[in-house]
């Protein structure tokens, strides 16, 4: 007797081969595929699937909701688009480990317009201690990679200056232990503090000890270094990874909005890499639109010393000036502010800074030093950060994968945050026709399975874990806009998590059979 049985759905099985028609069975949380009659077999529960595809659950290889999922545990803007896996701790931000519950505040605090807060208090330290708070608790899988910043606060604290030989080594020991406990790698964030005061050498000593416990390296680059080129950012990356011989992932890869130089240039440096011999990869996610901690448009000196310094350099006359001078303008006048948590803020949401400041009467930068001091530093900001005339060859490329870059915060998220899944499918696929569907659906399963080194998910296959997505590909569809972020996809009518059933006819269940899924162990 079958768990579940889905019959008459075209199974696209995530290989990047052509669907074919067979029923899928699930015993317990294991894949049977059934070609042939149907009539012996018996099920507890059966999907008719005619019209639909039936293919792996999506995995999110770049996700902010390693703390809210905690206090949301349903996730339904994440799992109503079909994912039933993601890795949290990305751009070097990750919640463990740090040696005190004072030290983990204050860090959730620095990034808290990034990632949110947990429901309180957060309890944890080690990596173990965390990654138990999701099993059977969460509506997906979750996949944790160890940040640098929380590496570097244990062994440095927050200040800029370089390791000395007994902190990196004392470094290296922390992303031993954090890998041990499960997590799949090391992630940096090099335009965040206080990760992005480690230099090239550091983060190449770092991933030397990653690559030893077989991790990759995922990283968002250090956007300062533009200033020696245009690629300069990407090619310390990949210096990194010839180096160490850590396997490398590029994550938000894209062309930026102002559309310098050629988005071939930035494909071609992936494909020279790879011809190099480098295990290179990337993920992009689908939408034109940014989204980050508004704090990431305050220099980074006047970080260096953690969340403290920020706060008082936002009220220090000296530092404001300094600031002023410094900061974007496009920032200001191109990007809108999210997650206003006072009550007197509220009206702001969804606004420019130059737009707030007009009706505060003040100057921008004055405006937006104050809401930042006002909030907490707990402000997001969304913005044009993508040349959308280029993402489809992002999107299409062989080396490339599909991620949300996913911030669940505020009333005006980015509307990646609910569409980047479904999306791929309404326009990239079905409309516009800049990839096959079985391709597609392997960069949103099989191919981000490979990267982690997930061995059993991301295919349905005799044996496989059963997270399984069941779409029409006729009308599925991402409705999240711009101005109307906070839309559920249409045309996804059943997403199975580790063989249980989380939606159904396009509704959440309330089921949550979703765990953390650590390195080096079974994922049961």
């Amino acid at each position: 007797m079958l768990d579940l049985l889905i019959k008459n759905g075209l199974i696209v099985d995530g290989t990047g081969s052509p669907g074919f028609y067979a029923a899928v069975g699930v015993e317990g949380e294991t894949v049977r595929i059934i070609r042939g009659e149907l009539t012996s077999v018996q099920a507890t529960k059966t999907i008719d699937a005619a019209g639909r595809v039936v293919c792996p659950g999506f995995i999110d290889l770049h996700a902010h909701t390693g703390l809210t999922i905690l206090g949301e545990p349903e996730h339904q803007p994440k799992v109503r688009q079909g994912v039933t896996t993601e890795l949290v701790g990305i751009d070097g931000i990750s919640h463990a480990p740090f040696k005190s519950q004072e030290e983990l505040h204050r860090y959730i605090w620095l990034d808290a317009g990034l990632n949110g807060y947990p429901p309180m208090p957060a309890d944890w330290l080690t990596v173990a201690e965390l990654l138990d708070k999701y099993d059977n608790r969460v509506a997906i899988n979750v996949a944790y990679i160890l940040g640098n910043s929380p590496v570097r606060i244990w062994a440095l604290g927050w200040n800029n200056r370089p390791a000395t030989g007994s902190e990196l080594e004392e470094m290296k020991s922390v992303v031993r232990e954090a890998m041990e406990e499960g997590a799949w790698g090391l992630s940096t964030g090099l335009d965040y503090p206080p990760g992005s005061y480690a230099n090239t050498d550091e983060l190449v000593a770092l991933s030397e000890t990653a690559a030893q416990l077989g991790g990759f390296y995922h990283t968002h680059t250090r956007s300062a270094l533009r200033a020696q080129g245009l690629l300069a950012p990407w090619e310390e990356a990949l210096e990194i990874g010839r180096r160490s011989g850590v396997a490398l992932h590029l994550t938000h890869y894209r062309q930026s909005a102002q559309g310098v130089g050629s988005h071939l240039d930035y494909l071609g440096l992936v494909d020279d890499a790879r011809e190099e011999g480098l295990d290179v990869t990337f993920d992009c996610y689908t939408y034109p639109y940014s989204g980050t901690s508004a704090t990431i448009a305050i220099p980074n000196w006047a970080k260096d010393g953690g969340p403290e310094r920020l706060m008082a350099a936002l009220k220090d006359p000296e530092d404001r000036a300094r600031m002023k001078k410094e900061i974007s303008r496009e920032r200001l006048e191109d990007s809108w502010l999210t997650n206003f948590t006072q009550a007197g803020n509220a009206k702001y949401d969804g606004r420019r800074p130059v737009d707030i400041a007009e009706m505060r009467g003040q100057d921008p930068a004055d405006a937006f030093f104050d809401l930042l001091f006002e909030e907490k530093l707990g402000v997001s900001m969304v913005g044009l950060g993508t040349n959308p005339q280029t993402l489809p060859d992002f999107v299409s490329h062989p080396c490339g994968m599909i991620a949300s870059d996913a911030i669940l915060l505020g009333e005006y998220p980015s509307p990646r945050s609910y569409g980047c899944f479904p999306i791929v499918l309404a326009e990239f696929v079905r409309a516009e026709k800049h990839l096959r569907l079985p391709e597609a659906v392997r960069k949103m399963t099989s191919f981000p399975a490979q990267r982690l080194g997930i061995p059993d998910r991301g295919i349905l296959r005799d044996g496989m874990k059963a997270d399984i997505v069941v779409f029409n590909p006729e009308t599925v569809k991402a409705p999240a806009t711009k101005s109307q972020p906070k839309q559920f996809p249409i045309g996804i009518d059943y997403v199975i998590v580790n063989g249980k059933v989380v939606v159904e006819e396009a509704q959440h269940t309330g089921a949550l059979p979703g765990r953390a899924i650590r390195r080096g162990r079974a994922s049961t």
